[in-house]
């Protein structure tokens, strides 16, 4: 299963009617939840138990992977949030959606990766200790460096400032384009400039 040795493979199924039961959920929230979620199943558990040759970290002592089948693939990511927060433990999640998967993480927000095929998706685990370990597959499911200078935290910080500039930028330009003053146009214009420059 996702190319994690066999010795971390479990089977232990998550109902739903859990889910709804421990967060009180309203008819509103189940149906969002019911919608999006066919079935859940923690597959795998990854500890200095079921892979020997990992240490255990200062930080983390194992992880689980939580196997949830789709019914959608533009599902509602706050679903996913909230299976968070009912297992406190570290999860990494393997959304499926036909033959393809899409692998989800919480550090400091969802992380998400690119879509694959199924038989392709693999959890890398790389590292000596499960500290390690954790912040590789933080930095493959983020599209992050987990060797650069810069720690996790810093580079997740830097891509929302900078998604955040090229929002106000587009929005920037939109008002540009229908802006019928000159004086505001190149007001506007300016105000593109220096965002721009703020991104280099």
């Amino acid at each position: 299963m996702f190319q994690l040795p066999p010795a971390t493979a479990i089977n232990k199924p998550l109902y739903k009617k859990a889910v709804f039961e421990k967060f009180n959920l309203k008819a509103t929230e189940r149906d969002r939840f019911d919608a999006d979620i066919s079935r859940m199943a923690l597959v795998a558990r990854v500890s200095t138990a079921t892979v020997p040759a990992l240490t255990k970290g200062k930080e983390i002592e194992g992880f689980y992977v939580l196997q949830v089948t789709l019914k959608r693939k533009d599902y509602d990511s706050k679903n996913i949030l909230m299976l968070q927060k009912l297992i406190p433990q570290k999860i990494v999640f393997a959304l499926l959606y036909e033959d393809k998967t899409q692998f989800c993480i919480f550090y400091t927000r969802l992380q998400q990766s690119e879509w694959m095929p199924t038989d392709e998706a693999a959890i890398p685990l790389q590292g000596l200790s499960l500290d390690d370990v954790w912040n590789n597959i933080v930095a493959t499911i983020g599209g992050l460096d987990a060797q650069a200078e810069e720690s996790i935290e810093e580079q997740i910080i830097h891509r929302e400032q900078r998604e955040k500039l090229l929002r106000q930028i587009e929005s920037l330009e939109k008002q540009c384009r229908t802006e019928k003053q000159t004086r505001k146009k190149y007001e506007l214009h300016q105000q593109i400039i220096k965002l721009k420059e703020e991104l280099k």
